[in-house]
């Protein structure tokens, strides 16, 4: 018998890893692209992180709009600007930062 608690804990963690493996691909692109780097500098549009990176504008939406839905940039409704908090920028942006985690985005060599 299929105990269904265990089931639905499985299958909860199993779409948390499937959301993350999908993200990392995304940080890392945002890394390579220097886009944490421009939205540090303050809000960026869609239109401004593509003036700003040479980025087209449709996927300078479509990566800010995933960062925001995974809590990694920050969406003014208002403005239809997104932005790094500072917290997130320790993060994703500030290389001298103790918690700079960039590296561990970077896949070792075979």
């Amino acid at each position: 018998m299929v105990d269904e608690v265990k089931l639905n804990e499985l299958l909860g963690r199993m779409v948390g890893d499937l959301g993350a493996a999908a993200t990392v691909a995304l940080v890392r692109l945002g890394d390579s692209l220097g886009l944490y780097k421009a939205l540090a500098k303050g809000p960026l549009t869609p239109a401004g992180m593509a003036a700003a990176t040479g980025i087209a504008e449709r996927y300078a939406r479509e990566w800010l709009s995933a960062q925001a839905a995974a809590d990694y940039v920050a969406y003014d409704r208002a403005t239809g600007s997104f932005s790094l908090p500072p917290e997130q920028a320790m993060v994703f942006a500030d290389e001298d930062s103790p918690a700079f985690l960039m590296g561990g985005f970077i896949p070792l060599p075979p």
